[in-house]
């Protein structure tokens, strides 16, 4: 009842086309035309350059970000352990109520 159908027929099926016989074409040289004109360079940018009051506004930024995500994750950390304890106390209280309830019958 579930064997796979193996095809007895070993030719594909399908519209079958005859081999299209590719007849090889002469490569013609072209005229070399002029080399490309050599692109201009690009204007150097300038250079960034700190002074102690961007690198002590970096130092800060940076020192915000690190706290604020940190924060968060620590908070996201005491959500998940607040919930499993919760969780742990339910189903502590559930067992404790089944067990109570076989123990009365």
């Amino acid at each position: 009842m579930l064997r796979p159908k193996i095809p007895t027929d070993p030719t594909p099926a399908g519209q079958l086309a005859p081999p299209v016989v590719v007849e090889p074409t002469a490569v013609v040289p072209s005229v070399q035309g002029p080399p490309p004109a050599p692109a201009t360079p690009a204007p150097t940018r300038p250079t960034v350059q700190l002074t102690p009051g961007t690198a002590l506004a970096l130092v800060g930024g940076g020192t915000a970000v690190v706290l604020v995500v940190g924060a968060v994750l620590v908070s996201m950390l005491l959500a998940v352990a607040i919930t499993g304890a919760s969780v742990a106390v339910c189903a502590l209280v559930i067992r404790s109520l089944v067990h109570a309830d076989a123990k009365r019958r």
